[in-house]
Order: structure tokens, then sequence, then C-alpha cells
């Protein structure tokens, strides 16, 4: 019985959403650009989501949410998109990834990527009308897939 709870808890992911204030998140960060581009974000990831944002864990904000269950039975709730300020770079989350974005990937400016994830020094690297319709389409794309 032991087993089977504590099984059920390692399929749940770490970083769950949270009540924290996403104001005061921003509002903390102690580099002013990246502050700024924070806001901007804030603006831009609403306006795409029509969601509020929410904090996840301690750095990431969040945007609407989907229920995702794996073959291998990991089941879970995530953000449809959103971005962490990290100390290197400005993390942004399209969980869709990049598959068949490759006209909007061109448009976008300087980043790198990995699984469903843009890293840009700062949002003036980007493109921020390309960014949009990315996450546009990301969004659409993972409510589709996940109804």
């Amino acid at each position: 019985m032991r087993q089977t709870s504590s099984l059920k808890k390692s399929k749940q992911n770490k970083t769950q959403q949270t009540d924290a204030s996403v104001e005061k998140f921003v509002e903390s960060i102690k580099d002013e650009q990246l502050k700024t581009d924070c806001r901007t974000l804030l603006k831009l990831f609403q306006d795409v989501t029509k969601e509020p944002p929410k904090m996840w864990g301690s750095s990431m904000v969040g945007f609407g949410t989907y229920h995702y269950k794996y073959a291998s039975g990991r089941e879970g709730d995530w953000f449809l998109a959103g971005f962490s300020p990290r100390k290197q770079n400005l993390t942004l989350y399209v969980m869709s990834g990049f598959n068949g974005h490759d006209e909007i990937m061109k448009k976008l400016g300087s980043f790198k990527t990995g699984s469903s994830c843009i890293y840009v020094k700062r949002l003036s690297d980007i493109d921020l009308s390309a960014l949009k319709e990315l996450v546009r389409k990301s969004v659409a794309a993972v409510k589709k897939r996940y109804k």
C-alpha cells in the first residue's frame, strides 16, 4: 500500500501552480531590463491565452492549464504557455514544441531552443509579433491535443 502511494507522488509534477503573487514576483526582479521584459511578456501571453497569469513553483509564470496523460500512465496539469526570468536568459515556454513552425521560427530572431523552450537574452533580440503568432499556434495545438 505504501509503495502505491509513493508511486503516485513520483508521477506528479514537482512544479505546481501556487497562489503566490505574479505582480510581487515580477516587481522583485532586480534587473530593470528583465523586469520590463517580463511586464511585456505578461501582456503578450495574457492577450494570446485570454488567461490570467499564475505562478508555477517559485519562478515560472504560466497562463491557462491543460491536463495531460501519457501512455506511461504519468499525468498531470501544466500551463498552456509561460515564461521564467533566469539569471542567464529569459525562458519562454511553448508547450507544443517547434515542429511545423519553421516559418515563424525563421522570423523570430536571435534565440536558442530546448524541447519546448526558447531562450533569449532579452526581448529586443526577438520579433514580438512572431512570438505572439508562435504562442497563439502553440496554445491552439495544445488545446486540440488535450481536449
